[in-house]
């Protein structure tokens, strides 16, 4: 099967259901979790993960139990053949609120899964090229890319060398950004 196979025979759709519930939750960049997931979802296909629907469905959801803390747990376990799984993943990346965001990431970083590590790695990519100054303090700015260097960025080396490339740049055109004033 090619790989347009694949994506041809991908059924998203009872995620995208789930995923609905995100709708009302805002982004402090604008917009909304369900629009970031589907960025999340695009930037996977854009790295070409067609043979792996586990992520891509994961992609969709990836912030539905952290973003409505009162959802069921079990929801996506029974939507198909991958539920289990899919479930399994995003639990992998839900951080628990008792939870540093740096133990949380240094948790993933060495002892996530290659999936946990590649999506995490792809909500970053989509979470840095929404990054604004108007929403933003520099300060603020500043933290979390040194936080993409130094959790994200090794996380990336472990999955996707193209990743890894994205990052820095992203890093390097947001530190420009503060550098210069614009």
């Amino acid at each position: 099967m090619t790989a347009e196979d694949k994506l041809r025979s991908l059924v998203l759709a009872p995620y995208i259901i789930k995923a609905t519930a995100l709708i009302g939750n805002e982004r402090y960049v604008g917009g909304n979790q369900f629009r970031h997931a589907f960025a999340t979802l695009g930037i996977l296909l854009d790295y070409k993960y067609f043979s792996n629907p586990v992520i891509l469905k994961a992609a969709l959801v990836h912030d539905l139990f952290e973003d409505i803390p009162s959802t069921d747990k079990s929801i996506l376990r029974y939507l198909d053949s991958d539920g289990e799984k899919v479930t399994k993943l995003v639990l992998e990346l839900t951080k628990d609120p008792n939870e540093t965001k740096a133990n949380y990431l240094k948790r993933i970083l060495e002892t996530g899964s290659f999936d946990a590590k590649t999506l995490k790695v792809a909500d970053r990519i989509s979470n840095l090229t929404d990054i604004n100054r108007s929403i933003f303090t520099d300060n603020r700015i500043t933290k979390y890319l040194d936080e993409t260097e130094q959790y994200i960025v090794p996380m990336a080396r472990q999955v996707n060398q193209d990743m890894v490339r994205e990052l820095t740049d992203l890093i390097e055109k947001r530190r420009k950004m503060l550098n210069e004033g614009f």
